[in-house]
């Protein structure tokens, strides 16, 4: 009579692997978050000296010019951005991955340990100073061969 019971258990631990995993889902967009789409008419070929590491699910941009910015916006592969408050001449900022948002919010698909979509690499980052400026090009430094 244990073979009843140890098959019922079998099927609850089956059922459980197969739920566990959807209830863990969550959608990665939230429309209230929503931002911008990209200016694709105020995209511009100029670059200035300052660079982008990632790490993980963050950047680090390191500002080595003599100017700097005020309420500006970073740009990510043309498509994710998030605001900053500043970028002071000389400044390095860390920022999360996650808060880079799309123009129907979806989050920059960072990866991470419970990541449930796949790293997206960082290629193109651009910093917008203000809506009607055009974007100028920031370095973004690969720091691994899989990015």
């Amino acid at each position: 009579m244990a073979a009843p019971d140890t098959m019922g258990h079998m099927r609850m631990l089956l059922l459980a692997m197969l739920l566990v995993p959807m209830a863990c889902y969550r959608p990665d967009f939230d429309p209230s978050k929503a931002r911008a789409a990209y200016p694709y008419d105020l995209h511009s070929p100029a670059t200035i000296p300052v660079e982008v590491f990632r790490d993980g699910t963050t950047i680090t941009i390191m500002n080595s010019t003599a100017g700097g910015w005020v309420d500006a916006t970073v740009w990510i592969n043309q498509r994710f951005s998030a605001p900053i408050s500043g970028l002071a001449a000389g400044q390095m900022i860390e920022m999360d991955l996650v808060a880079f948002r799309d123009n129907i919010g979806e989050s920059f698909p960072a990866g991470g340990l419970w990541a449930t979509r796949r790293s997206m690499p960082v290629r193109l980052v651009e910093l917008q100073a203000n809506a009607d400026r055009p974007l100028v090009g920031l370095i973004a430094i690969r720091q691994n061969e899989f990015e």
